[in-house]
């Protein structure tokens, strides 16, 4: 005879898949489906043993969570998970282009390794450009975003052009979404560059580091005042978003934040440089020790501890702005937010389950070479060919996907088969990235209990998690994921 309720079981069963960190008092508990939930220490403890009864306060909402094993809904839940893993059956949607390793600047962090304006044999040919619009377009991803980077882009001009000509062109004819993004210094940006890129619908991206002093200080230009270029276009940028022209979109321009140890405790005045000027997003991103980072990281640097402590006072910061209706949010946590809250994947690359390394992400050098990711070309200009999977003349889209690159940064970043991330109460959440590994602990694998990259996010999803336990806290972190 069937049962009328095959679901539910008379044995007392323990929790599925339980992740757990115990705060205190308190005991974060989160599953393979993305949820999460606060539970008192003794409310725990009753249910990792299987004794939560069906009368106590959280059993509903656990069991809705996919925390009680007689309780699963599991068509739900299996949908969740698909959502927030659907990037493992699309391809790469990110599309680097290294236009030239030339730049105006010399940043003290610079991770691109940027050679000077008049080096020869370093700029993408027009043809190699076009070829690598061509190859992005064979990705089994239905929308690609093609990254124009540097060096200084700018620099190859006519490379840009051609390229994003033939994205345009070739976009039609694949049948795919592609979007198409600039990364640029703005230093050589000219009214005439900027309508190029306005009318051929490319957004744009510069570096803004904090009021001028921290910026200038961080960004060397030797031709002028870099913050002052920046925040010049910037604004340009901002009044042609504001007065759109039919037929193409236009963008809001956007900024990044790289934190150097000259950024510790001045986290107001950063944020306060981004609100000044119209942002309302900032992406407080932490420095890594790969390319020229790492042969000054003593000067520069600084330890998972101490980048904590500047990203939970920013979130702080910001949550305050916000309270008293200031328009910002914090990008790193928005995206890692969108998993969190809405599990659904916000296309952060370093933060997956594979790594977005190959299957993600490639990075196209000035020469044609190709790269797991941008990461894995700073290693390759180093002399090191560890993460190269290709080049766009010589190798088809199946020979680069099936490298032997690309299979072992799939495996070694698998959190399954790593020892300490398994059962990392912020798993479900996480990615591991193998070059990191690779360049400070010699091992693509790495050692996670030693692993500061590790411990940079253990410490933003912490200070994120500690938010969303806040009174008011969960109502404004999930408009910054639903935005």
């Amino acid at each position: 005879m069937a049962q009328k309720n095959p679901a539910k079981r008379t044995s007392p069963a323990g929790p599925p898949q339980l992740l757990w960190r115990r705060e205190g008092a308190d005991c974060l508990v989160t599953n393979d489906f993305g949820h999460y939930a606060w539970l008192k220490c003794k409310d725990f403890n009753l249910l990792a043993a299987g004794s939560l009864g069906e009368k106590h306060p959280k059993y509903a909402e656990l069991a809705d969570k996919g925390f009680v094993r007689d309780r699963l809904d599991f068509e739900g839940l299996a949908a969740k998970w698909r959502s927030k893993n659907a990037y493992l059956g699309t391809g790469p949607g990110l599309h680097i282009l290294v236009l030239t390793l030339r730049c105006n600047h010399k940043c003290l962090y610079c991770q691109s390794a940027a050679a000077g304006v008049g080096a020869r044999n370093a700029d993408m040919s027009v043809e190699t450009a076009r070829k690598s619009v061509d190859f992005a377009l064979q990705s089994s991803n239905p929308a690609i975003t093609i990254e124009f980077q540097g060096g200084e882009p700018l620099l190859n001009w006519e490379a840009l052009k051609a390229a994003v000509l033939r994205a345009r062109a070739g976009a039609k004819k694949a049948g795919k979404q592609v979007s198409l993004a600039l990364v640029s210094n703005f230093s050589l940006m000219t009214e005439e560059k900027a309508s190029f890129l306005v009318e051929n619908e490319v957004s744009v991206c510069t570096s803004l580091d904090g009021p001028a002093d921290l910026h200038n200080r961080n960004r060397l230009f030797s031709g002028g005042n870099s913050h002052a270029a920046t925040i010049k276009w910037l604004k340009y940028f901002q009044e042609r978003y504001k007065h759109q022209v039919p037929g193409y979109r236009t963008f809001k321009p956007s900024a990044l934040l790289t934190v150097s140890r000259y950024s510790l405790g001045r986290h107001k005045e950063i944020i306060d440089e981004y609100v000044k000027h119209g942002l309302e997003d900032i992406f407080i991103r932490p420095l890594a020790p790969i390319g020229y980072a790492k042969k000054c990281w003593g000067q520069i640097g600084y330890g998972a501890a101490e980048f904590t402590k500047f990203y939970l006072a920013s979130l702080d910061y910001i949550h305050k702005l916000n309270r008293n209706g200031t328009v910002i949010r914090e990008k790193m946590a928005a995206m890692m937010l969108e998993k969190i809250v809405n599990s659904r994947d916000p296309g952060y690359v370093d933060a997956r389950c594979p790594c977005g390394a190959a299957i993600g992400q490639i990075a196209y050098n000035y020469n044609g070479d190709l790269y797991t990711c941008d990461e894995g070309r700073m290693v390759g200009w180093e002399g090191d060919d560890t993460f190269r999977i290709g080049n766009v003349r010589a190798d088809s889209y199946r020979k680069v996907m099936a490298s032997a690159a690309t299979r072992a940064c799939v495996l070694s970043s698998n959190l399954e088969s790593q020892p300490d991330c398994a059962r990392c109460v912020y798993k479900p959440y996480c990615g591991v990235c193998p070059v990191y590994n690779y360049e400070v602990q010699g091992s693509l694998w790495g050692d996670m209990a030693a692993n500061d990259r590790c411990g940079l996010f253990k410490g933003i999803f912490g200070a994120l998690f500690a938010l969303l336990k806040k009174p008011g806290g969960e109502a404004i972190l999930k408009k910054w994921a639903g935005k």
